[in-house]
């Protein structure tokens, strides 16, 4: 819902200060993972900071995600808002993880680093495991406005 992501937002914003890209809302249609837990009319969007985080704070960043989802659930526990955290640098993007799997690095206190895609040819292109919705493309533009803000931030 719109009030679960503006309170989301407000989260992160007090964990992470300012938000420098806010991707549109794309229907998140291509699993029904959430389905049961959060409702059919899901939305998916990606956020990056203005004060680049170091990929040693993924751990933190995944459990402050986690705090912040409990923080918002509703009456009987079910989340309101499902937070990744991750980091894209020049050649890859990297999200954090609660689960195991064969692709994923353990990093510490629960926390799975997933390598979703790597960059090349002027694209984050993803892996066989990656989620079908960065699989089709959808969060291309928004990638590459990150990078790009990230670049300039490495530059200055």
């Amino acid at each position: 819902s719109s009030v679960a992501l503006e309170k989301s937002l407000e989260g992160l914003r007090a964990c992470r200060g300012a938000i420098d890209h806010q991707g549109s809302a794309h229907p998140f249609t291509l699993t029904d993972y959430y389905q049961e837990e959060m409702g059919r009319e899901l939305e998916r969007s990606l956020v990056s900071f203005q004060l680049p985080a170091s990929p040693d704070e993924l751990v933190n960043l995944k459990h402050e995600c986690v705090e912040l989802e409990q923080a918002l659930a509703d009456e009987a526990g079910h989340r309101t808002a499902n937070l990744d955290a991750g980091y894209l640098d020049h050649g890859k993007l990297v999200l954090a993880s609660l689960k195991p799997a064969g692709q994923k690095i353990y990093l510490g206190r629960g926390v799975y680093a997933d390598l979703v895609a790597r960059y090349g040819g002027g694209k984050y292109c993803p892996f066989e495991w990656t989620f079908p919705d960065f699989t089709a493309g959808v969060y291309d533009e928004d990638l590459a406005l990150i990078r790009q803000l990230y670049l300039q931030q490495l530059r200055s």
